[in-house]
């Protein structure tokens, strides 16, 4: 690969088609996400779902993508970008076909739950294996302005979102489509990336073409960035492995054991990858500044799109579904016009990717803690407004510094990076938030009307990593309760019931704001150090499997 610009610093001569086809592959995630988040009441009317279980559906559509995008990331240097693209294309087409499977009725609700997560862990799958491409293919074609173009590649995730949350307001509650028609047209953006990759020649990464081996890829990833993904991967499969053991063992099998079992193969696996990455960087302990961007991160992941997951749920729910739509799209829009102002920030106001980051986390939390005291949608606007401005560049900039601290990673340490934040919204984000709405909920309905709370708290109890085990409000129920607040026809306990439902939000996003107030802490720590090191800059390679490198 020759370093020689071409057009807009950029190394070949397709920079332009690979990256629009970048854009509009992450574009069809965009639209698929904002649909699937738009249709999680229908789930929860229809199959009679808790909020903790429609969290653990919306998780998997975080979880899957954490294996696309590792794996991806791992073997895009050897078997070439294209491929990654034809199969990431067929998981797009398989997920469609396991999640149309559910049905409301002549199935069991275990049998439909299972459909709807693993649809959504394979349409996760197949955006990790996209993103597993584009990252690191959109840092390659620009290594000068990575955090411009990255900015400008992940404009594409909120753009997808605006037409998602669009087309399923016009078809879902204007045209009165059903959640498969509506899911299906996240397909269109799929063929179309599709044919914009098609043919392609993809360049290679800095690394790959200086020839750095896979182990020195993965040498300042080490032993502690392999703690941060095993960690994640234990959660994981403690969460998925109790389900396959029950179908195997007796009825009666005591569940503490099972738990436990699964507990034990679950910490089993963790070991051996970490052991698995111990050999492939000769148990290289790895760098510590990545160890710190990689836990960053999964808290970004937690965040910015666990939050998304529930944020058009939450204020619809606080003002009108209609209304919380219309916040929705403003947020996205929002975003997808501030990525295309990075390069404008970070060179004319000479704010370094850090320090950008350390405004957005700060911004974060304030807007966070401004929605949960929402009560009028212009206020509403206002305090969403805050939070996008804030959550806007903290994905696309993060791997930025990744991709510029450690050229020597290739396309492995942003791919972890990206899965690391992911598999942190679906298991931390995303579930989190779903068993948050639960507690406080319940806890709201029955500090009012314990009686009440008895006849609408949820049979199945929700939990949360260390978090005692609470009953949520029941999914059918408080459908019904939603259904009558709309038609001006709710009782008295319906009100009740529909505001504790209400005020169990606002502690929800309050408890969220925790999140960035951590992050902006740790922003402010990095600062502090590349100051006292002379400053932020990016790195680059000095010569071929030597894994030496230079500031730039």
């Amino acid at each position: 690969m020759s370093n020689t610009s071409v057009s807009n610093g950029a190394v070949a001569p397709n920079a332009k088609r690979l990256l629009l086809a970048g854009f509009m592959a992450i574009f069809a995630a965009g639209v698929g996400f904002a649909i699937r988040g738009g249709i999680f009441a229908n789930w929860g009317s229809e199959f009679g779902f808790t909020a903790a279980q429609l969290g653990e559906i919306g998780g998997a559509g975080f979880t899957g993508f954490c294996f696309g995008i590792i794996i991806g990331g791992v073997v895009a240097d050897k078997i070439g970008y294209g491929k990654l693209v034809v199969a990431a294309f067929a998981f797009h087409v398989l997920s469609a076909v396991i999640t149309f499977a559910a049905m409301p009725t002549g199935m069991p609700k275990e049998t439909a739950f299972a459909c709807l997560k693993w649809g959504m862990f394979v349409f996760a799958l197949a955006n990790g294996t996209l993103e597993a491409v584009a990252n690191p293919l959109v840092a390659t074609l620009f290594p000068n302005n990575r955090t411009h173009y990255l900015n400008i590649l992940h404009a594409s995730w909120p753009a997808g979102m605006v037409i998602g949350a669009l087309a399923g307001w016009v078809f879902g509650d204007g045209m009165h489509w059903g959640w498969k028609a509506q899911l299906a047209l996240y397909l269109v953006p799929t063929v179309l990336y599709g044919v914009m990759f098609f043919g392609q020649h993809f360049p290679k990464s800095e690394a790959s073409a200086k020839g750095v081996k896979l182990g020195e890829m993965f040498k300042d990833v080490g032993i502690l960035g392999g703690l941060v993904i095993c960690g994640l991967l234990v959660m994981f499969f403690n969460g998925l492995i109790p389900g396959i053991l029950s179908g195997f063992m007796a009825k009666d099998a005591d569940p503490k054991m099972v738990a436990s079992l699964a507990s034990n193969i679950s910490y089993g696996i963790g070991g051996v990858l970490l052991i698995v990455i111990g050999v492939i960087t000769r148990f290289s302990m790895g760098s510590l500044l990545l160890f710190v961007l990689f836990i960053t991160h999964a808290l970004v992941g937690a965040v910015e799109l666990g939050t998304d997951g529930w944020i058009q749920n939450i204020t619809g729910n606080i003002l009108t579904p209609a209304q919380g739509k219309w916040l929705f799209i403003f947020t996205s829009a929002a975003m997808f016009l501030l990525r295309f102002s990075a390069h404008f920030i970070e060179k004319t106001l000479k704010i370094s990717p850090v320090g950008l980051l350390c405004i957005c986390a700060m911004l974060a939390c304030v807007g966070l803690n401004l929605t949960s005291h929402i009560s009028g949608f212009a206020m509403a606007f206002v305090a969403l407004g805050v939070y996008a401005l804030g959550k806007t560049f903290f994905w696309p900039t993060m791997l930025a510094v990744a991709s510029d601290r450690f050229p020597r990673t290739g396309a492995v340490a942003i791919s972890i990076m990206g899965g690391i934040g992911m598999m942190s919204a679906g298991l931390v984000g995303s579930a989190g938030l779903g068993y948050a709405k639960d507690r406080f909920a319940g806890e709201e309905l029955n500090k009012a009307n314990p009686a009440l709370y008895a006849q609408y708290k949820a049979e199945k109890t929700s939990s949360f990593l260390v978090f005692s085990e609470v009953n949520g409000l029941d999914g059918k129920k408080l459908g019904e309760v939603k259904d009558a607040i709309k038609d001006t026809k709710a009782t008295e306990d319906q009100k009740a019931v529909h505001e504790a439902d209400i005020r169990g939000d606002r502690h929800t996003l309050q408890a969220d704001s925790a999140i960035p107030a951590a992050m902006a802490a740790v922003y402010l720590l990095l600062l502090i150090y590349f100051k006292t090191i002379g400053g932020y800059k990016a790195v680059h390679l000095d010569g071929p499997e030597t894994g030496k490198a230079k500031t730039a």
